[in-house]
């Protein structure tokens, strides 16, 4: 995560398209759109089974854009993760991964 994380700093930096926070977690919930919509469409709207498509590009817009808002406040995505993990590990281990096991 760390590699790519360095990748897009360099990238927003080159191409000049820093931005202040609030912009780039819009783009962040904008991209999380795109990609729920894409899901979506895989199931016609609900109106048929599921069919698994291809989201590679849209994922890659919303770790793109994840990477833009962890990179502004210096977050470790990867450490994040792993904080993450833990945190259901611990949630599993009381029976369930919902928060109210915090």
């Amino acid at each position: 995560m760390g590699n790519i994380q360095a990748k897009v700093e360099v990238f927003v930096r080159l191409h000049e398209m820093e931005s202040p926070v609030e912009h780039r977690v819009l783009d962040l919930v904008s991209e999380v759109g795109e990609m729920a919509k894409d899901v979506l469409k895989m199931s016609d709207y609900g109106r048929k089974d599921f069919v698994k498509g291809d989201l590679k590009n849209e994922l890659g817009d919303v770790m793109f854009s994840l990477a833009n808002v962890a990179n502004y406040f210096g977050v470790n995505l990867e450490e994040a993760a792993n904080l993450a993990m833990d945190k259901y590990s611990s949630r599993l281990d009381k029976g369930s991964a919902d928060s109210e096991n915090d």
